[in-house]
């Protein structure tokens, strides 16, 4: 919509169009900092199982019971990666959260997912 800057002003004197309504720009939509650090892989080691639990919610309508493994999965992630951020606190590693390569390290060598 290409409209003169006479046109607007007219507009404007009629009371159709409010100045501030001119004033908008277009701003780009920032996440909040919390959001950002969850989605942050460095900082959240159980993004994926965040992310599948959120996904099956999605898909099943909210049902919690259909999505009662993925809870679980979730919660045994928190649950073994806080054991390591303890752990390593105690050992005076910094930082406490291994990060995402050094996370993919220590699930290589395990073999396995322990959770």
């Amino acid at each position: 919509m290409d409209i003169s800057s006479g046109h607007v002003r007219d507009l404007c004197k009629e009371g159709a169009i409010r100045k501030s309504r001119l004033r908008r720009t277009k701003k780009t939509v920032r996440m909040p900092m919390v959001a950002r650090r969850l989605r942050d892989p460095d900082i959240n080691p159980c993004l994926l199982e965040s992310d599948a639990s959120t996904r099956c919610m999605d898909e099943n309508n909210y049902d919690r019971e259909m999505c009662s493994n993925y809870f679980l999965k979730y919660k045994n992630c928190r649950k073994f990666w806080n054991s390591v951020m303890v752990q390593r606190r105690q050992n005076g590693v910094k930082p406490p959260m291994p990060t995402a390569a050094e996370r993919n390290e220590i699930l290589g060598a395990m073999g396995k997912m322990p959770y």
